[in-house]
C-alpha cells in the first residue's frame, strides 16, 4: 500500500477535459476541478447538463452555521467520480 509521504499519480490532473466511462454520469462531459487523492476521486463541472436539471440530479449536502452562513442549510454537492471512471477527452 502507499504510505502517506508517497504522491499517487494519476492519468488525469486539474484542469484536465474528460470524459465518464461508468456509473451514474456516464458519457458525460467536463472538466477536472479538484483531485480527491485520499479517496482516489475527482470532482467534475459537469458542462454537456444545463444547471436546472444538474441540480435536480445532484441532491443537496447539509451545512452547519457559519460566518458565511449564518443560517446553515443544505447546498448542492459537486459530482465526485472515482478516478478509473473517466477518461481524457481527445
Amino acid at each position: 500500500m502507499f504510505s502517506e509521504k508517497c504522491a499517487k499519480k494519476y492519468h488525469v490532473k486539474k484542469g484536465d477535459a474528460v470524459e465518464v466511462i461508468s456509473g451514474e454520469w456516464k458519457k458525460e462531459t467536463g472538466k477536472i476541478v479538484a483531485v480527491l487523492k485520499k479517496k482516489d476521486r475527482v470532482v467534475l463541472e459537469i458542462d454537456s447538463i444545463p444547471q436546472d436539471k444538474l441540480a435536480a440530479r445532484l441532491g443537496k449536502k447539509t451545512i452547519k452555521k457559519s460566518a458565511a452562513n449564518p443560517k446553515g442549510g443544505l447546498v448542492d454537492r459537486a459530482v465526485s467520480v472515482h478516478v478509473s471512471n473517466v477518461r481524457k477527452k481527445d
